[in-house]
């Protein structure tokens, strides 16, 4: 909770380490993940507005969203859990109405393990990152055999197909940004300009994240 208020009044490092000592809390450890949204990264992502957007710390855990995003997919799950993390949702069980890639290569996969091998290296201490870890290698086969096998992948463009209750199929080009001197991932989901699915996602937007009734199956 004092990290979403953090994000939402925009404080610096600094002065989200002293919220958590006014409200005594115990200020989150060099040695833990971080989910800091610095507020100029934070005042990039409230400009592009009409591109569906995501962060993610160093576990792939999901920490902030555009409205776009959230018209688009539905608000993500509780946080509870492993409920709004990435990697979980692409090798065990996917949020409803999140899509899947239309090709779930390898690849892909590969690269989550990689990403959460190098967090686990920076970050030995994290316990909610072991705990992921071992919950992926106890309910996933696949996620245990790549990771056992020392994989080493990158994250790569990908397409994903959405059936949207209110606008319809949407095909958009999905890419992973990184936000130097941070941990952060962003996806970002975007449609070739004059393309049916760029207009349909103007329409989204306009419609906006309150007329959301559900956003369908993957394909």
């Amino acid at each position: 909770m004092l990290s979403a208020l953090a994000r939402a009044l925009r404080l610096t490092a600094a002065e989200r380490e002293h919220l958590f000592v006014l409200a005594g809390q115990a200020v989150p450890s060099a040695g833990q993940i971080s989910d800091h949204v610095p507020a100029g990264v934070q005042r990039l992502l409230d400009r592009l507005t009409g591109t569906p957007l995501s962060v993610y710390d160093a576990a792939w855990n999901l920490i902030t969203w555009n409205p776009l995003w959230a018209a688009l997919f539905g608000d993500p799950p509780p946080s509870r859990g492993f409920g709004r993390n990435a990697v979980w949702w692409s090798f065990v069980a996917p949020p409803a109405g999140y899509p899947r890639a239309v090709s779930r290569r390898t690849g892909h996969h590969a690269a989550f393990v990689s990403d959460l091998r190098a967090a686990s290296a920076r970050y030995p201490k994290d316990a909610g990152l072991a705990a992921l870890v071992e919950g992926l290698r106890t309910r996933s086969g696949d996620f245990a055999a790549l990771w056992d096998s020392g994989v080493v992948g990158v994250h790569e463009s990908l397409t994903k197909t959405v059936r949207h209750a209110s606008v319809g199929e949407l095909t958009l080009d999905c890419d992973f940004l990184a936000a130097l001197g941070t941990d952060l991932r962003i996806m970002a989901f975007s449609a070739a300009e004059g393309s049916e699915t760029a207009e349909r996602l103007r329409l989204l937007e306009v419609i906006g994240v309150h007329a959301l009734t559900g956003t369908g199956t993957d394909t």
